[in-house]
């Protein structure tokens, strides 16, 4: 049995995988605060035979950390995050992050994401605006001030880096660990009147779109030669006059 049949069928199977996620990256070049996709691939060991054959494996799917960079848009419930932080939101079985800081609010005074979901303080509780009582400004280190008067205060969480992340709508996350209050300001906060795009840069997807494609190419030359070889085999060893 030769393994360079099934190791190029794995190598398919992960660089599918792969062009899978560069093509959602792509379709979200657009979006406010997203977070590219990439797959961490890992080596499988098959010791059937007397020699090791590695395997690709399909890959796990990693969020990536980077940032895109910040528009500005005048509107004053628009807010970027600078440094690493995040915003809290409430999720679906507890807080979920997102640095898309397009902000709302509700008619019941909730102040809400883009997409309605209320927004949290640093003490992980809901904040409310009054509708009707003017502009807002929204200082560094997150308070909410109105006609003069504080009435909130934006919650900014730090992610461990060693916590995994899993997607949550186009730029929301949940992490596998609780994150952390941020209470240093120096490098952390916020910026009112601007949003960050997505952190997909077109012509780097491209380029991995590129390269994903003529490996899957070069795999699949792999097994013809591969398959080639057996039947040239069989075809040797079944005739006795060869």
């Amino acid at each position: 049995m030769q393994s360079a049949l099934y190791v190029g069928l794995s190598a398919q199977v992960a660089l599918e995988k792969r062009m899978d996620t560069i093509a959602n990256n792509v379709a979200n070049i657009n979006t406010a605060a997203f977070r590219t996709d990439a797959v961490k691939f890992e080596t499988v060991l098959s010791r059937a035979g007397a020699t090791p054959v590695a395997f690709s494996s399909p890959g796990a799917d990693n969020i990536s950390r980077e940032p895109g960079s910040s528009t500005e848009t005048g509107n004053p419930l628009d807010v970027a995050v600078m440094g690493p932080g995040w915003l809290a939101f409430a999720g679906p079985g507890g807080p979920a992050f997102t640095r898309d800081g397009r902000l709302q609010i509700a008619a019941n005074g909730d102040l809400q994401t883009v997409n309605g979901f209320p927004v949290f303080d640093s003490g992980g509780a809901q904040i409310s605006i009054d509708p009707n009582g003017g502009p807002l400004s929204i200082a560094r280190n997150g308070v909410i001030t109105q006609d003069g008067n504080e009435v909130g205060t934006l919650g900014l969480f730090d992610i461990s880096a060693s916590a995994n992340l899993k997607r949550y709508g186009n730029s929301g996350v949940i992490p596998d660990r609780p994150a952390t209050a941020v209470l240093d300001f120096a490098k952390n906060g916020f910026r009112q009147g601007y949003v960050e795009g997505s952190g997909a840069n077109p012509m780097l997807e491209l380029t991995r779109l590129i390269s994903a494609s003529r490996a899957f190419e070069g795999t699949n030359t792999l097994m013809q030669g591969a398959e080639s070889s057996m039947q040239d085999a069989i075809r040797t060893l079944g005739d006795p006059k060869a």
